[in-house]
């Protein structure tokens, strides 16, 4: 499944995926590594979501002495809740055929 917007695919399982181990990892190195991508892969997914959608998706505190975090945005957060949402009643729906 994908979002669109203005005719381009902007969102599917992939983001989703990089977003829900963002949420549970608290940093965006440690979803990359889940989820078996390089820091920069990841970093560049990210950045074309929030560019392709217009919004930011993901708050990043860079490391140091504090060490770095991730988190959702409330947007980041919403956008996923609406996935899965979406995603749930197209399951329900196709198992309605069964």
């Amino acid at each position: 499944m994908w979002f669109t917007k203005n005719g381009k695919p902007v969102l599917g399982k992939g983001g989703v995926d990089l977003l829900l181990a963002i949420d549970e990892a608290g940093s965006l190195q440690a979803a990359a590594q889940k989820l078996g991508y390089s820091y920069s892969f990841a970093w560049s997914y990210l950045k074309k979501l929030e560019d392709s959608l217009g919004i930011r998706l993901v708050e990043l505190h860079r490391g140091g002495a504090t060490k770095g975090w991730a988190r959702l945005t409330k947007e980041g957060r919403e956008l996923l809740e609406l996935y899965k949402k979406i995603e749930n009643e197209i399951d329900k729906t196709v198992k309605s055929f069964e």
